[in-house]
């Protein structure tokens, strides 16, 4: 899924803002945000085209994540794509919609340096959360949870992708 760059003079190429939190050593740590706009329906059926997410750059990746990341061979080109798993070179991503093409299955594992950040939510046309913690999505996968229709999906919690291939 290939995303629109806005054009806010931000070196990141997708909107402003800055997250600020405590570290370990209890200094504070910036991260900037960005707001993208979603392009094709790669990521279906949880992004759409035309929806809008807030990117958090350099964040912390885990397999499961939506993750903004350059085209490896047409760096110039966004991609927003589902990190499977760790392999030698980089991140595998795979795009939800299995019918969509354009990712790891054809050009590979992505650098560490071409992964740009985590999508923590959309939020247009509704607010859907895509980042849950660690120990929320640990929680919405077991019983008596993981057996509500719809809460893991709603949580930002996606389980069927297989990284094969």
């Amino acid at each position: 899924m290939a995303l629109k760059r806005r054009q806010d003079g931000d070196p990141y190429g997708a909107g402003l803002g800055v997250l600020e939190e405590e570290s370990e050593s209890g200094g504070r740590v910036t991260a900037p945000l960005g707001m993208v706009d979603v392009s094709g329906p790669s990521m279906q059926p949880t992004l759409n085209h035309g929806d809008q997410v807030l990117v958090r750059y350099g964040a912390r990746l885990r397999p499961g994540a939506v993750v903004v990341a350059r085209h490896p061979l047409r760096q110039n080109l966004l991609l927003v794509k589902r990190a499977v798993e760790r392999r030698r070179g980089g991140w595998w991503l795979l795009s939800d919609n299995s019918f969509a093409e354009g990712d790891s299955r054809d050009f590979g594992a992505v650098p560490d340096e071409l992964v740009l950040g985590r999508v923590l939510l959309r939020l247009r046309p509704d607010p859907v959360w895509l980042a849950p913690a660690g120990w929320l999505e640990r929680l919405l996968r077991r019983r008596p949870l993981g057996r509500v229709p719809g809460l893991a999906t709603r949580f930002g919690v996606f389980t069927r992708i297989s990284p094969e291939m």
